[in-house]
């Protein structure tokens, strides 16, 4: 009788996708953060390659937090 009030399939699902997401969005803008302050750090000592290549990573982590966002804010609106 239970298993016809709760749907157990649904409600794993659920809870997979959120942990998955939860885990991404963190590990996407935590790329952010360590590429803006070792871009700082490598542009205060001079090196401007590794800087350049920092930047970058900033860059790519903001740019995939804003698609996780976007991409969540899509979902949610669109059922």
């Amino acid at each position: 009788m239970i298993a016809t009030v709760v749907d157990t399939q649904a409600l794993w699902q659920t809870a997979v996708y959120s942990i998955a997401a939860g885990v991404g969005m963190t590990a996407i803008f935590s790329f952010a953060i360590v590429g803006a302050a070792r871009f700082a750090e490598a542009n205060r000592d001079g090196r401007s390659v590794t800087a350049a290549l920092y930047g970058a990573l900033a860059v790519i982590g903001l740019l995939g937090t804003a698609a996780a966002v976007i991409a969540g804010v899509i979902a949610i609106t669109s059922k």
